[in-house]
């Protein structure tokens, strides 16, 4: 395979982030007016939310299976269609069935895409032999502040949500299938053919059991910010309910940012070092915003945190697939990163209601330092991340790429 076609993969996985970003920010940020729309109370409103990670948990497993039969670029070349063309169903409908069907299927599609985006992700890190996933992860953070913004356009003129939804999907679905032909995973030389003989092997949970930890407690952490940060500012410091807007949109940039210039740490000082970091960086945020004496003290908590956690999520996917395929060949770490996808969702189900749950029982000054002991638990499983001297193919040579288009 030609560098080339290896920059032409790289850059067309990027792209899928970016859409998959700019995806899932028109759902979650456009929740009030789906649940206007359909006339969902807030009573049942958390069993449709919950609904979507648990069967995204579901397809993640699921598409383990699927990937081994199929490879894991034509799991997302056709996954991701269909989470664009779900995303415009729930624009559509008026019946409670009909919300509860497009969000089932968002649910679903989602798991596998982002099982099979990041496996392609981890494989193309392993040909190039350095870190690049943080990388396609700021595409993501970069496509999230994009449909956040165009959601505000949407609610700010008080579009319909199919109306504000038409326009991205067309635009975003021959974009998705035009990049899809340029997706490539990475091979092994040598390892490859060894792969051969254990491609039905497990993964042992033990090895991953502390990337799964740590994938659980950041997403606790992302979930946290993501739906209490508003409530905070204006109820504990006392915010307006226009600044009370801003921590997660600095929470956001300070991701994207962190994610833009994570690889070169990487590159520089390990894996390790930058996850240790990162998790002491993030229980600082925690521990600023449950101290903060005033709104801008909070915001600025908050925006510590975005760097702090940018890092841990794409760095445990990464350190997921090269153990291993250390351990068994490229076959396990595709298994590895769908078992450790599930978590993610595990994380986002856990931080919301636990966060509420010890706001309303204590207090949410609190609350937020649970989430912060809990990312500082990263710090002891560090070592699971490797070091700078870790080798992503598990060779000395930079890896050979294998075409699965």
């Amino acid at each position: 395979m030609t560098d080339a076609r290896l920059r032409r993969g790289r850059g067309s996985l990027a792209v899928s982030f970016f859409v998959q970003g700019v995806t899932f920010a028109l759902l979650v940020t456009r929740i009030p007016a789906i649940q206007d729309r359909y006339g969902i109370s807030d009573g049942v409103l958390p069993a449709f939310l919950a609904a979507v990670p648990i069967l995204a948990g579901v397809a993640s497993v699921v598409t383990e299976k699927v990937v081994a039969r199929v490879g894991s670029a034509v799991v997302l070349r056709w996954a991701q269609p269909f989470v664009l063309l779900a995303l415009l169903a729930v624009g559509m409908g008026d019946a409670l069935w009909q919300a509860a069907l497009a969000l089932g299927l968002f649910g679903l599609a989602v798991g596998a895409l982002d099982a099979s985006m990041n496996m392609l992700g981890v494989s193309l890190q392993r040909a190039y032999g350095r870190s690049i996933m943080l990388g396609f992860h700021a595409s993501y953070s970069f496509g999230g502040i994009a449909g956040a913004s165009l959601a505000w356009v949407g609610a700010h003129w008080h579009l319909s949500l199919f109306v504000s939804y038409l326009p991205v999907v067309a635009v975003l679905l021959p974009v998705a299938f035009v990049g899809s032909r340029w997706y490539v995973a990475g091979g092994a030389g040598p390892v490859v053919e060894e792969a051969g003989e254990s491609k039905g092997r497990g993964v042992a949970f033990k090895l991953l059991l502390p990337l799964c930890l740590v994938m659980s407690f950041a997403y606790i952490g992302d979930s946290t910010v993501s739906n209490w940060s508003a409530k905070y500012l204006q109820d504990v410091l006392g915010s307006s309910e226009e600044l009370a807007t801003v921590p997660y949109n600095a929470y956001m940039v300070t991701t994207l940012l962190g994610r833009a210039v994570g690889d070169f740490g990487v590159r520089r000082f390990g894996a390790g070092t930058v996850v240790r970091a990162g998790a002491v960086l993030a229980a600082l945020g925690f521990a600023c915003v449950a101290v903060a004496p005033g709104a801008w003290a909070g915001i600025a908590g908050f925006t510590v945190l975005g760097l702090g956690l940018s890092v841990i999520v794409p760095q445990t996917f990464a350190a997921a697939g090269r153990l291993a395929f250390e351990s068994n060949g490229p076959g396990a770490s595709d298994a590895a990163v769908a078992r450790l996808n599930v978590f993610n969702y595990v994380g986002f189900l856990v931080g919301s209601p636990l966060v509420g749950a010890l706001g309303d029982a204590w207090s949410y000054r609190g609350a937020m330092l649970v989430p912060m002991v809990l990312v500082l638990v990263t710090v002891v499983y560090a070592t699971s991340f490797g070091s700078r001297e870790a080798r992503y193919g598990g060779g000395h040579e930079r890896p050979r790429t294998v075409d699965v288009g």
